[in-house]
């Protein structure tokens, strides 16, 4: 289950402060997607960073959902644009390969 701190912020503390930026970013969207799977029967999957622009898969409820774009924007790019000022942006793309988490 997602370890969450004070103001629902997840807790980061179990990621290596020396991993690179991909690993981390992917520990992060990790714990972001356990959360979203627990409350909301939905999953959020690194697929590649290039540059300033993350992209994520959403899947499980999180397909076809009116509200998945607020899941993206407001919550999935705000919380790693918190912890990497370095995003810019944070998009959903469409892929057939990846399995569900």
């Amino acid at each position: 289950m997602t370890r969450l701190i004070a103001g629902a912020q997840p807790d980061t503390s179990d990621i290596p402060s020396e991993a690179s930026t991909e690993e981390r970013l992917e520990a992060l969207i990790r714990i972001l997607s356990d959360y979203i799977e627990h409350y909301h029967g939905g999953w959020v999957k690194m697929v590649a960073l290039e540059d300033d622009t993350l992209k994520v898969k959403m899947g499980g409820a999180c397909e076809g959902c009116p509200l998945s774009a607020t899941t993206l924007h407001g919550w999935i790019a705000g919380t790693v644009t918190q912890f990497f000022p370095q995003i810019k942006s944070v998009v959903a793309v469409e892929t057939t390969n990846l399995a569900e988490p």
